[in-house]
C-alpha cells in the first residue's frame, strides 16, 4: 500500500512531487524519496526513512532540479525495514531507470533467482520493487535502440508482464528520455492521470489517488487501464497502448473500505459515496437483526469509518457524535509493523469524551477488524467511560486470509477473524454484539458507483488469489509475517522501535 506519483511539467516539478507525496502520506510513513531528471538526462534523488516532511528539508529541495520526476512513499509489505528499501530505486542501465511502485508480486523469489543465474544480474535486496526494476530494465535493454522511442518502452512493458505475477502499479524516469508508468493486468492497485494547461503545452501527473489533483491544479483525465503502458516523451507527449492481452478490471476492494483517501475517485468509483453506501447496507443489517431499538447513540472509530457511520446513524435516525478525539500527529495504527507499535499506539492516538458514552448502549463503528488489536482497547476504553452496551460493527466483512498484494496485512494465524465466528470474535474484542459487513453488500457498495467494473480483488475476505502463486509462496509470506519473525528480524539488524 504505497503511494506513487509522476509528474512531467514545463518547469522544476519537485515542489509539487512533495505536495503530492504528502497528500499522499497516508499510504505510507516507513520512508520516502523522490527522483527528478534534468533536461541533460542528470537524474537529482533523495530518499530516507521517515515522514515526508522530515525526509525533505530545504537544503534537499534546493537540489532537486528537473522537469520530469517520481516520488515514492513506503509502506513495508516485501522485503525489510532500512534506508536500502526507500524508493525510487535505480539502475543505470540501459539509459538509467528510476522505478516507484504500489503492490507485490507473487513470483519475484524465482525471478531474483533467474535474474542472477541466467543474466548475470545481482539484486541486493530481498525487495520484489528491486527485482522489478531489474526484470524492466533487463527487457529493455533487449530493445536495442540507441535513440529508444515510445514503441521500445512499451516492448519492454509487454515482456515483463509476461514475466511477473502479482500487482503493480509502476511509474518510472528513463533519465533523458521521459516518465513510463504501467499496471497489472488485473488492475488490483489503482493509478490516475491529471493534466494541466502549462504555457506552451499540456504538463501531467500520474499517482495512485487523485486527491492530490486538485490542489497542484491538475484536472482528472482518466485511469491507467489494467495492463495499459503511458509513456510522457521530453516535449510532454503522452502516449499510450495496451500491453497485455487478456484483461480484466479488479481493483482492490479494501482501497474503498480504508486504504484510499475519501476525497479520491479510483477506477471511477467516489471513495466518499462507496462508504456512504457501505454505511447504508450495515444500517439495513442491522435493522433486519432488530437490533437498532438497543442503539442510543453511534460513534465511529476515526478516519476512514466516519462516512459509513454518518450515513448508518442518519439512516436508523440515531444520534451521531464525534466520541473520540483523535492525535493527528500518530501514524495509522493499521501501517504499524509490530504488534507491540500497534498497542501503544492506540490510546496515544485516540482520547474519549466520556459524556458520550456514560450510562448508553453505544453502537461503534469502524471500517474493519484486522488483528482485533485496537477493537478491543476501544471497546475497554468505552466501557471505562461508561458505556453500559456497546455494540461494534464492521464496515466490511471478516478478514480471515492475509493480502499477497500490497497490504501487509497480518499473519493468517494473526487475524482474529481466521477459523472463528461473529460471536467467537465479538468475545474475544470484548463487544456485546459484533455486526460484520456482508461480501456482498460491500461489493455491490463499490460497484454501484461503476457497474462496469469486472470483478473485486477480495482475497482477504475469501483466500481466493487472482494471479499465479510460486509453490511455497503462502506458507513463507505466513512465516515472514509473523510478528515474532518481523522482532527477531528488527534485533537483528539493530534497527530502533
Amino acid at each position: 500500500m504505497c503511494g506513487i506519483v509522476g509528474i512531467s511539467a514545463e518547469k522544476n516539478v519537485a515542489e509539487d512531487i512533495y505536495e503530492a507525496l504528502l497528500m499522499l502520506q497516508h499510504r505510507g510513513q516507513d520512508a520516502a524519496g523522490m527522483v527528478v531528471c534534468e533536461p541533460s538526462g542528470k537524474l537529482n534523488s533523495r530518499k530516507s526513512m521517515g515522514y515526508v516532511r522530515d525526509v525533505f528539508r530545504q537544503r534537499h529541495m534546493s537540489a532537486l532540479s528537473g522537469k520530469y520526476g517520481i516520488g515514492h512513499v513506503r509502506y513495508p509489505t516485501a522485503g525489510g525495514a532500512g534506508k536500502e528499501f526507500a524508493q525510487p530505486m535505480y539502475v543505470n542501465t540501459p539509459y538509467g531507470i528510476s522505478l516507484a511502485h504500489n503492490g507485490n508480486l507473487t513470483n519475484s523469489t524465482n525471478l531474483a533467482s533467474e535474474l542472477f543465474h541466467a543474466e548475470k544480474r545481482h539484486i541486493n535486496t530481498n525487495s520484489d520493487s528491486e527485482v522489478l526494476l531489474n526484470i524492466f530494465a533487463l527487457e529493455l535493454s533487449k530493445q536495442d535502440a540507441v535513440f529508444p522511442q515510445a514503441q521500445d518502452f512499451f516492448a519492454a512493458v509487454k515482456k515483463t508482464h509476461m514475466r511477473i505475477n502479482g500487482a503493480y502499479a509502476v511509474i518510472t524516469v528513463i533519465a533523458g528520455h521521459g516518465l513510463l508508468a504501467f499496471r497489472d493486468p488485473l488492475g488490483i492497485r489503482p493509478l490516475i492521470i491529471g493534466e494541466r494547461q502549462g504555457k506552451r503545452r499540456k504538463e501531467y501527473v500520474i499517482a495512485s489517488e487523485n486527491a492530490l489533483f486538485t490542489s497542484l491544479g491538475f484536472k482528472t483525465v482518466r485511469n491507467v487501464l489494467p495492463g495499459e503502458a503511458i509513456f510522457i516523451d521530453n516535449d510532454g507527449n503522452l502516449h499510450s497502448q495496451q500491453c497485455f492481452e487478456k484483461v480484466q478490471n479488479s481493483p482492490c476492494i479494501f482501497e474503498y473500505v480504508y486504504l484510499a483517501r475519501p476525497d479520491s475517485t479510483i477506477d471511477e468509483v467516489s471513495v466518499y459515496k462507496s462508504r456512504m453506501r457501505m454505511g447504508l447496507k450495515l444500517a439495513s443489517k442491522i435493522r433486519k437483526l432488530k437490533i437498532d431499538k438497543d442503539i442510543d447513540v453511534v460513534i465511529p472509530i476515526p478516519d476512514s469509518s466516519t462516512t459509513a457511520a454518518l450515513q448508518l446513524a442518519a439512516d436508523l435516525k440515531k444520534p451521531y457524535r464525534q466520541g473520540f478525539v483523535k492525535n493527528r500527529y500518530i501514524g495509522r495504527t493499521f501501517i504499524m509493523p509490530f504488534q507491540e507499535e500497534r498497542k501503544k499506539s492506540v490510546r496515544r492516538k485516540l482520547n474519549i469524551l466520556d459524556l458520550e458514552f456514560k450510562d448508553k448502549n453505544v453502537l461503534l463503528v469502524d471500517d474493519s477488524i484486522v488483528r482485533g488489536t485496537t477493537s478491543k482497547q476501544i471497546i475497554d476504553m468505552a466501557r471505562e467511560a461508561g458505556a453500559k452496551k456497546v455494540i461494534f460493527a464492521s464496515a466490511s466483512p471478516p478478514v480471515r486470509y492475509q493480502n499477497l498484494y500490497g497490504i501487509d496485512m497480518a499473519a493468517t494465524k494473526e487475524l482474529v477473524a481466521n477459523n472463528k465466528s461473529e460471536d467467537e470474535v465479538a468475545k474475544i474484542i470484548g463487544a456485546d454484539k459484533l455486526i460484520y459487513q456482508t461480501l456482498e453488500d460491500l461489493i455491490n457498495s463499490v460497484q454501484e458507483g461503476n457497474p462496469e467494473i469486472d470483478n473485486f480483488e477480495t482475497s482477504i475476505f475469501t483466500g481466493q488469489y487472482p494471479t499465479p502463486l510460486d509453490d511455497g509462496y503462502l506458507e513463507k509470506l505466513e512465516s515472514s509475517r509473523s510478528d515474532v519473525v518481523k522482532m527477531a528480524e528488527r534485533k537483528a539488524t539493530k534497527l530502533p522501535h
